[in-house]
Parts: structure tokens; C-alpha cells; sequence
């Protein structure tokens, strides 16, 4: 691991920067793997790497958003929820409009984690549409 040293102005003398016990990655992980309490490690780093580190609790269940290293802290870019939809998925379309609801199979154009909003193709219209995702593999719209 590498210290921080600062050299003090005029005595010569070497200190070591201040070490923190943060949460870091116990294993490399790949982009898109959703994080799990298994993936990390306490381990003791100098206070600067550990700045911007997500506590392991606050990382589990994110999906990483690029590939990260064994030992590396994991900060609030290097994750984000998981996609639910999948670009190219079917998925179960639902209308609603008051008491009014109305299904239809679809074909998602984009990903999309919950809450977040995709493009589908309706396949019984053929027509490419804004929805909201649901849950896996169900998106909505709803009309006033």
C-alpha cells in the first residue's frame, strides 16, 4: 500500500499521513455485477483514497458502472442502481388511465433502472412509445 509522506519545512523530518479504515473491494468487479456484502473487506487506507468511498452497505445491491479493481474503494460513480430493462427485452406494457387499464406486449429500446424512464416499440401498434420501468420486465404509462 502506499503512504503519503510529507517532508516538514526545515527539520527534515518524514510523517505519514493519517491512515482510515474504509470498506474496499475484496475481488475485481465487472461492469454491470450488482455488489454484494461478499465484495468487500475492511482494509486501512491513507485518509485521502478514502474521501469519496461508499460504505459497503450504501454500494450493496448497485450495479457497478465500470470495471474496478481488487483493493479500490468504491465512490457514489462507480455505481448506480441496476437496470430492470433491458434494450432488445420484451416486456409487459401497461396503460392506465384511471379505472382504465389496458396490457400489451412491448420491446424495449433502452435500459432502464426502477422509476426511470425508456423508449419501447408497443407490438401490437408497432408504435414507439415513452414508458416508466416497474419492475423487471414490466414498464407503465400513465395517462391523467
Amino acid at each position: 500500500m502506499l503512504a503519503l509522506l510529507a517532508v516538514c519545512a526545515g527539520t527534515g523530518a518524514v510523517a505519514q499521513a493519517p491512515q482510515v479504515e474504509v470498506d474496499v473491494l475484496a475481488r475485481p468487479v465487472a461492469r454491470g455485477t450488482i455488489l454484494g456484502a461478499e465484495d468487500f473487506v475492511r482494509q486501512t487506507v491513507a485518509a485521502p483514497m478514502a474521501r469519496t468511498a461508499l460504505r459497503a452497505t450504501d454500494a450493496v445491491g448497485q450495479a457497478a458502472t465500470r470495471n474496478l479493481l481488487s483493493g479500490a474503494t468504491v465512490g457514489g460513480h462507480d455505481v448506480a442502481p441496476p437496470a430492470l430493462v433491458r434494450r432488445g427485452d420484451a416486456v409487459a406494457l401497461t396503460l392506465r388511465s384511471g379505472a382504465l387499464v389496458i396490457s400489451a406486449p412491448a420491446r424495449a429500446l433502452s435500459d432502464g433502472a426502477a422509476g426511470a424512464s425508456v423508449r419501447i416499440v408497443n407490438l401490437a401498434t408497432n408504435r414507439t412509445l415513452d414508458a416508466f420501468v416497474e419492475g423487471s420486465g414490466r414498464v407503465a404509462i400513465l395517462l391523467p
